[in-house]
């Protein structure tokens, strides 16, 4: 197995490929890898010539320095985990001097007001360190196809945005949920939280379901009534927010129109941080 700390020797051997025109997979990561990111190397295993899989706990995407501090870091852990899947993976793992030559800030962004909904409006600047990071994995693998899971389906649609905006030739392939067989949603975060923590956070997506649910046949308001009593009744949560927005603006919904909604939340368990989401049509 491959493994590249630094931009050149990466992009000397992506070089034939990128002249063979073959296609070249990425699959962006922070490392702590779970099923989730297996599934992603997985698609893109099967949809491209060579795979590229990023590990690198990127900084400027941070609002928390506990947050970054506390990210865990296991990348020998991580390249055993992808060896399983395939040996002919290769590993990206640089420094962030290597990304970011002694200048660790954050590009500024507009992805036409995406940035400024749920996590951007809860994690100001967020979206800038993903936009900035993103666009130079980009630059450097020049890959073909792109892969992002729909758990975090506000970044995804942002990375979208980035490349309508920037006209880069990369199709952004979006890729369902993976959950623990409890419902919820996989997570580098999950390692943080105690064995009934975790067992307690499948309360998360019940709720989503029974929200899909209501949303057949009620009002928004009435739907978005009953998640902030359901979290009430369970004071362990302290939400972040919940919203029904459109999935393509990401704009928060009052009325029902002809068009795709999804309802998103953020929850405290603990002194952990959880996101999940669900389509509701």
């Amino acid at each position: 197995m491959l493994i590249f700390n630094k931009k050149a020797d990466l992009q000397n051997h992506l070089m034939p490929y990128i002249q063979a025109n073959s296609p070249i997979g990425l699959v962006p990561t922070m490392g702590a890898l779970h099923q989730g990111h297996l599934a992603l190397m997985e698609r893109s295993l099967a949809q491209n010539t060579i795979t590229v899989v990023s590990i690198f706990v990127n900084p400027t995407q941070f609002n928390n320095p506990e947050d970054l501090e506390k990210y865990p870091r296991t990348l020998e852990t991580d390249a055993e985990k992808i060896k399983t899947l395939s040996a002919d993976i290769i590993i990206f793992a640089p420094g962030v001097d290597e990304m970011y030559h002694g200048n660790t800030v954050s590009q500024h962004y507009s992805f036409d007001g995406l940035e400024n909904q749920m996590e951007g409006a809860h994690r100001p600047g967020h979206f800038d360190g993903v936009g900035t990071i993103v666009k130079k994995l980009f630059d450097i693998v020049q890959p073909t196809n792109a892969y992002f899971g729909e758990k975090d389906f506000q970044q995804l649609q942002i990375v979208r945005k980035l490349v309508e905006k920037n006209h880069i030739p990369i199709n952004i392939v979006g890729c369902p949920i993976t959950r623990e067989p409890s419902g919820l949603a996989m997570s580098s975060r999950n390692e943080r939280l105690s064995p009934d923590e975790k067992t307690g956070a499948a309360f998360i997506y019940k709720t989503l379901l029974e929200a899909q649910d209501k949303f057949k046949n009620e009002s928004i308001s009435t739907v978005k009534q009953y998640v902030t009593e359901a979290f009430a009744a369970h004071p362990e949560f302290k939400p972040d927010y919940f919203e029904i927005a459109r999935e393509d603006s990401l704009e928060p919904a009052t009325l029902k129109e002809n068009t795709k909604y999804r309802a998103f939340v953020a929850v405290f368990l603990g002194n952990v941080r959880l996101i999940d989401n669900i389509s509701l049509n």
